[in-house]
């Protein structure tokens, strides 16, 4: 995606900020990154207000591997009116683009400038991030501050965190313990106090594992044209894949997951956390896994599904169920696990749930996604769903059609920081284009639905 500004009205005096300004679109459009940076840089130096020539400058420093001597360009961005919505936009269309290291890389850029702190991206960023004091997503919870807690205690053994979190761990403890004489499921906004102690790291990205790629993401000893038959030809479209990432990304994923404190999402019951891509759940591994398993399956994805989000999910060690019943906006869903078998103290539960039955045309996302007691438990009833359970096992992907209603079986994980249940989930495409699998849903059975009419695509699904 590129930024290029109409020429003007007036033609320009030789070595003015405006002149160079074309100059670099000129040596843009041609091909010469160099030259076309600059040119950007020095029409930005006479002229600093250049908005255009600032946004084309900062995503060609991220395309020649100088993201860091973009990030003052995006902070300015960013603090415009427009400017985080545009980030984000562009950060959605690179994606659709099929650019996924590129997406990736202003992903990063993305959380570092809207959740980053006074250590992350760091002094030798050169940027003066502001730390606002109510961060974002605000809202405390036990389990988001004893897994914050248990996360800094383990990166400070591990001597990434120095005996400056001390106090901050302390304070965190403090606030735990105020906020459970309220009851374990209790929240609260920061107070005066809480903000004092906390406020400058909770939920503020404060180290990101440096999680390259490798040599090979996805193990070789699973047969993606296995896997495509399995999901194309076997309604309602799932297929189980073991031993789904090579040694190196398991490992590499893992840490990755351990050691980054991205985890921002802490408003969902039974005492889920989760990160988002543009909260910075993202890395080069990944982004690795996400473009060979395209390129593996090119009837199921190729480049006809691009990838739309990614994110990753942290469970307690009990969770029922039953409590996270829901379909995605998606065509096709990856969903895979990591975290040790030896957690799971229930081999034959922990995985997931799929129902036979995909989400109605006239429900909205709300409706499909988080509405669980009033319209998805009594909708699966009507449509008598049949349940397929997939057990729980460390490097277990399921690939399935994203329509369909799925949710988290019953969790029994031993407790311990290492032993939480994380899965990671892959969203290729967008429902409403999805073109593998006819309408489940039997419309004598969906209400407000005409006879006849497919039970599966409408513009209701389209986000963003």
């Amino acid at each position: 995606m590129t930024v290029l500004e109409e020429a003007p009205a007036e033609v320009p005096a030789p070595n003015s900020a405006a002149s160079l300004a074309a100059l670099a679109r000129s040596r843009q459009a041609q091909g010469d990154d160099k030259g076309a940076i600059a040119s950007y840089t020095e029409a930005l130096r006479l002229n600093p207000a250049l908005h255009d020539a600032g946004r084309n400058l900062a995503m060609l420093l991220v395309q020649s591997g100088r993201g860091s001597e973009s990030l003052k360009l995006w902070q300015t961005e960013m603090r415009l009116p427009e400017g985080e919505s545009w980030f984000d936009h562009l950060i959605s269309t690179t994606m659709r683009e099929g650019k996924l290291s590129l997406a990736g890389e202003y992903a990063s850029i993305f959380a570092a400038l809207r959740w980053g702190s006074r250590w992350y991206p760091g002094p030798q960023a050169d940027v003066d991030l502001p730390v606002p004091p109510e961060p974002p997503d605000a809202s405390l919870s036990l389990p988001k501050l004893r897994h914050d807690i248990d996360q800094m205690q383990r990166l400070q053994r591990e001597g990434i965190l120095d005996a400056a979190f001390t106090p901050v761990i302390a304070a965190y403890q403090q606030t735990a313990a105020r906020l459970a004489a309220l009851g374990p499921d209790a929240r609260m906004p920061l107070d005066e106090e809480t903000r004092a102690g906390i406020g400058h790291v909770f939920n503020r990205i404060i180290h990101v594992r440096d999680t390259p790629r490798v040599s090979r993401a996805l193990s070789a000893s699973w047969d993606p044209g296995l896997a495509e038959r399995n999901f194309l030809e076997e309604p309602p479209g799932i297929a189980v894949i073991d031993d789904f990432l090579s040694p190196e990304a398991l490992d590499g994923l893992q840490r990755f997951c351990l050691e980054s404190t991205i985890w921002s999402s802490s408003r969902h019951p039974h005492g889920r956390i989760g990160s988002q891509f543009q909260n910075g759940f993202t890395c080069p591994l990944l982004m690795q896994v996400a473009e060979e398993l395209r390129d593996a399956l090119p009837q199921v994805i190729g480049r006809q599904y691009p990838l739309r989000h990614a994110w990753g999910y942290k469970s307690p060690w009990r969770l029922p169920g039953d409590a996270t019943i829901h379909a995605d906006f998606a065509a096709v869903n990856v969903n895979f696990w990591i975290t040790p078998d030896k957690a799971n103290l229930d081999p034959e539960s922990g995985g997931l749930v799929i129902y036979g039955v995909d989400a109605p045309s006239h429900w909205n996302f709300l409706m499909y996604n988080a509405r669980l007691d009033e319209m998805i438990k009594p909708f699966l009833q009507r449509q008598q769903a049949r349940a397929i359970k997939v057990p729980y096992r460390c490097n277990r992907a399921i690939l399935f059609n994203s329509d369909l209603f799925h949710g988290t079986d019953e969790v029994n994980f031993r407790p311990g920081y290492e032993n939480q249940r994380i899965n990671i989930t892959l969203l290729y495409g967008d429902r409403e284009d999805d073109v593998h699998h006819p309408g489940l849903a039997r419309p004598e059975m969906t209400p407000a639905l005409a006879p006849g009419a497919r039970a599966w695509r409408s513009a209701a699904f389209r986000r963003g």
